[in-house]
């Protein structure tokens, strides 16, 4: 039998299906007595304690995970809305615990962001341990599990998936699930395929599940067994032989340079990034430090994390983004309100620019980080040159400051931007005037140039980085950072899109930044690249695309090193009827 989900994380695992049990425990509301409240809050340090036990057996990025759990265990804002419910409905925990934690998760979910919808999830996970301590249930253990298991459940919570030995685990699948849930995170950094939304599942089923298509084949036969294994050793020496990449420049085959970064997000990332070879890191997605906590961080703490980063890296750069909130990243502790059009509303650089006090800390720490390494500032959101000029007028006040105090900084620190809006793309030669680098946004640009919102399925088949409008906004923006003789990068997905990198390289871009995992297939294909024969054939026929079937054509084109041939008409000879993200 055949099962379709979504994949989360690639890889394929063959294992026994090892599927988590859950507790019913009745949360409807009884009288309780003044000893209630006491319950609740033993039930809430003994949740801790065995949180911070778990925590201190793994490693740090997932000790890190179930840490902000134990936070927001602490959060006495929280606790004290189910304190006071207790006491003044005189109500038993259980039912104060779940209308409490579920308003908190219902809030996460509301706000249209994919990454925060995911920590209603961690907010339910909390919610459930603590029901299951109060009625004297054993939390789940996988640090103790059969060989060659695949963890299976309905939802495959955090705290359980924090605490999983990866030497007995094949894979994941669960019910529930995004890209961006703990589980997935989690999966991902130990290279173990997970596969979401399909359930159903029984212990001890024979599965093959893969991480890339989302398939998974339950009880399958010897032949299946036998096909699926043979993918496996052709994917491991795949793997294998990109390490001859390792430590080589990244460079065309006719020498010109390319530099790949790393994205980074989480202060773990940071020793993975600078283990994986990467030429620095080409976006510290800084709202990461934001999340999961109750009070915005002080400007010490994002000193800390912005100097590790900068010692990690040495001379190599770490272009760091500024808070780039709102849209589908919304925190609620700074304030932001429901808009009816969050992505085009108060976010990024224009919240920061309301916020100045909080812009300024963020940038205090940036600055004085950049006294222990090569780090630049990179602004998002950037749609109109007063917003560049602000935010170069406050750095420049700031530095002023600093060196009145005597501390140190970085002299001459870059300062560029995300090129992400469509203005910002249109008028990118009035901006290389005055940015020191750009960096594309694929992720943003995308969505705004098709007016899609990447997060909506209904709408999802004209969201496509191979649309030729997006590939010519690309275009014309590497041109103008050229002209001004500035850096020009990409850091969205498609930085780390095998079949547009050649487009890049052609057009001119001088940095990828990627997933770390990325580095080194995408250094394979830059290394077989000739760059004036990729530029030739763009400069020909970039300005001739007209749907996404005539992008294809030339992506496929300059894999094949085969020039395309255009009719008078200016339409190209197209080589494919159909492409990721066209229609069906």
């Amino acid at each position: 039998m055949r099962l379709q989900g979504a994949g989360v994380s690639e890889g394929i695992g063959i294992g026994f299906a090892y599927v988590l049990q859950e507790h019913a425990i009745d949360v409807s509301k009884k009288d309780a007595g003044p000893e209630e409240g006491y319950r609740f809050s033993k039930a809430a340090e003994a949740l801790s304690r065995i949180l911070g036990e778990r925590a201190a057996a793994v490693d740090k990025e997932r000790a890190e995970i179930l840490e902000s759990h134990i936070m927001l265990l602490r959060d006495p804002v929280l606790l004290s809305d189910v304190e006071k419910m207790i006491t003044d409905e005189r109500c038993n925990g259980e039912y104060a615990v779940n209308a409490v934690f579920e308003a908190y998760a219902e809030l996460f979910r509301q706000s249209g962001d994919e990454l925060l919808s995911m920590r209603a999830d961690d907010m339910r996970d909390i919610k459930n341990n603590l029901l299951a301590v109060m009625n004297g249930y054993a939390l789940p253990d996988l640090s103790v599990l059969p060989k060659d298991s695949i963890l299976t459940a309905e939802e495959l919570t955090t705290s359980a998936a924090a605490c999983i030995d990866e030497a007995l685990v094949n894979g994941f699948v669960a019910a529930k699930g995004g890209t961006t849930s703990h589980m997935a995170i989690i999966a991902r950094s130990m290279g173990l395929p997970a596969v979401v939304g399909v359930g159903g599942i029984a212990h001890g089923d024979r599965l093959i599940i893969n991480g890339g298509t989302g398939e998974i084949i339950v009880n399958p036969s010897q032949a299946e067994l036998a096909e699926y294994r043979s993918l496996m050793e052709g994917r491991r020496r795949e793997r294998q032989a990109l390490e001859k990449y390792r430590g080589m420049p990244t460079e065309t085959s006719d020498g010109r340079q390319v530099e790949l970064y790393a994205n980074i997000g989480l202060e773990a990332d940071i020793l993975k990034a600078s283990q994986a070879d990467a030429d620095g890191v080409g976006l510290f997605r800084t709202e990461f430090l934001f999340m999961n906590r109750s009070a915005a961080p002080s400007e010490e703490e994002q000193f800390a994390v912005y100097k590790k980063a900068a010692l990690a890296f040495g001379k190599r750069p770490v272009i760091i983004r500024t808070l780039d909130i709102g849209g589908d990243k919304e925190i609620p502790y700074l304030g932001l309100e429901k808009e009816e059009n969050p992505f085009l509303g108060w976010r990024a650089i224009r919240y920061c620019a309301d916020r100045e006090e909080l812009f300024a800390a963020q940038l205090r720490a940036i600055l004085r980080a950049s006294a222990f390494g090569t780090i630049k500032i990179m602004l998002p959101m950037i749609a109109d040159l007063r917003e560049l000029r602000y935010a170069r007028s406050l750095i420049r006040r700031l530095c002023g400051e600093l060196a009145a105090q005597g501390i140190a900084f970085g002299q001459n620190i870059a300062v560029g931007i995300m090129v992400e809006t469509p203005a910002a793309a249109l008028l990118a030669g009035a901006f290389a005037k005055e940015a020191d680098f750009f960096s594309i946004g694929t992720n943003d640009l995308t969505q705004y140039v098709m007016a899609v919102d990447r997060g909506n399925q209904k709408v999802a088949k004209l969201y496509s980085a191979y649309n030729p409008a997006v590939l010519r906004l690309i275009y014309h923006v590497s041109q103008e950072a050229r002209r001004h003789n500035i850096p020009c990068g990409i850091c969205g997905e498609a930085g780390s899109d095998p079949l547009l990198t050649r487009f890049f390289v052609g057009c001119g871009i001088s940095e990828l930044s990627m997933a770390s995992a990325c580095v080194l297939e995408i250094r394979s294909i830059i290394r077989q690249t000739a760059y004036a024969d990729a530029k030739a054939m763009i400069d020909a026929s970039v300005e001739q695309l007209a749907d996404v079937e005539d992008s294809m054509a030339l992506l496929q084109g300059l894999e094949s090193g085969q020039p395309l041939r255009t009719s008078p008409l200016g339409q190209t000879n197209r080589q494919v009827i159909s492409s990721p993200g066209s229609w069906s």
